[in-house]
């Protein structure tokens, strides 16, 4: 991706040329950690994608209309060709009834014909956008929805962030970067609000593509006086630091990181152990190492390191023979204790956190009775 920045009347305006992605690994002072190739690559929780609520709602629609499913889709079809009005809530049922790639184009030809039809008037609180997206999250249909989205015939049809967010979660979890700026350029174009969601978004994507250009759309979201509003999320302020190291920027990742309270954060640790290396810190970073290898009580948690972290700080210190030497001593230490993680700092970045309320859930599944898995209350009670 090649792009040209420059400052206009909206937040953020990039003009956009094709070239190829950027994939495999990216040869630079980091070595390995550069890979584009994780395990999965999530961002957004359940909380916010609500595809388990959406089910629902299509078993809800599906039993209301049962048996009556293809007498509805004929009456939709009947609509279309004799231009007759369509309803709110004959695009609501039919989005929720969809079920196949065959059944889209039907949905699609009706929220033209409904776009055009209400284009001027106000859709109220309700908002078809992300009820589309959910759909095509769950038939794969991401080039369905990025062909919608960019439709200057349906602008406002999608004028809310939730719907943008979605679908550059659906791209970036098919490693679809590329397209994935393409939506955030579009959301820019349309002065959609940008939320704590579409940053978070928004930095993992630039992360992801790894170029200069997306290095200065980061400057300049940082910049972005509508992000000063939010307080950078602890997984966004790690993007950001990833992406400043990889660019060479160990200025900017540095201030970042200085930002960040000290956590019990595997990702954090790693971070730490990048940036040490970065700055020559090479006898910090080592001691680092042994300090965390020592470390053995239960009480306290155990730091682990990422196996390529580890290769690119060990490149850092093959200038030095005797630190070389107490590296790979306390490298030992720590894969005995299992302190080496397998996963790579790319995976860590972009594995999804638990959802709102999993700790509280988790508490009332403990709750429950071992013998009856009856909750436990109600089990001291009666038995």
């Amino acid at each position: 991706m090649a792009a040209l920045v420059v400052r206009a009347s909206g937040r953020l305006l990039l003009k956009t040329a094709k070239c190829s992605a950027a994939g495999g690994l990216v040869a630079d002072r980091f070595g390995s950690w550069n890979s584009l190739q994780g395990a999965k690559r999530y961002l957004l929780t359940e909380d916010v994608l609500q595809l388990h609520k959406f089910q629902e709602k299509k078993l809800e629609s599906e039993y209301k209309i049962y048996g009556q499913k293809d007498e509805f889709f004929r009456t939709i079809e009947e609509k279309l060709a004799n231009n007759t009005l369509i309803l709110k809530n004959e695009l609501v049922n039919l989005l929720y009834l969809c079920q196949s790639k065959n059944e889209i184009e039907l949905v699609k030809r009706t929220i033209y014909r409904y776009h055009e039809e209400n284009r001027n008037r106000a859709f109220g609180e309700f908002r078809f956008g992300p009820i589309f997206m959910r759909l095509c999250y769950e038939l794969d249909l991401e080039a369905v929805a990025l062909e919608l989205i960019k439709d200057q015939t349906l602008k406002g049809f999608f004028g809310d962030n939730t719907s943008f967010n979605i679908l550059m979660n659906m791209l970036f979890e098919k490693g679809h970067y590329e397209d994935a700026l393409e939506v955030l350029l579009e959301m820019d174009r349309e002065n959609v609000r940008f939320s704590q969601d579409t940053y978070l978004l928004a930095f993992a994507i630039c992360y992801k593509l790894n170029n200069p250009e997306s290095w200065k759309i980061v400057n300049q979201l940082l910049e972005d006086k509508h992000l000063q509003r939010y307080e950078l999320s602890r997984r966004t302020q790690y993007f950001v630091v990833a992406l400043a190291l990889k660019q060479n920027d160990f200025i900017k990742a540095h201030y970042y990181f200085s930002q960040l309270q000290h956590t019990e954060s595997i990702v954090y640790d790693n971070l730490k152990i990048l940036l040490l290396a970065a700055f020559g810190n090479l006898k910090n970073l080592v001691q680092t190492l042994e300090k965390a290898s020592k470390i053995d009580t239960s009480f306290v948690r155990k730091p682990s390191f990422c196996k390529d972290v580890l290769t690119a700080a060990r490149k850092k210190l093959e200038v030095n023979p005797h630190l070389i030497i107490q590296f790979e001593e306390t490298i030992t230490k720590l894969n005995v204790s299992g302190q080496i993680n397998e996963l790579t700092l790319d995976d860590l970045l972009c594995e999804v956190p638990h959802p709102k309320g999993y700790k509280m859930q988790l508490l009332k599944e403990l709750k429950r009775s071992q013998r009856t898995l009856r909750p436990l209350q109600s089990f001291l009670l009666t038995d």
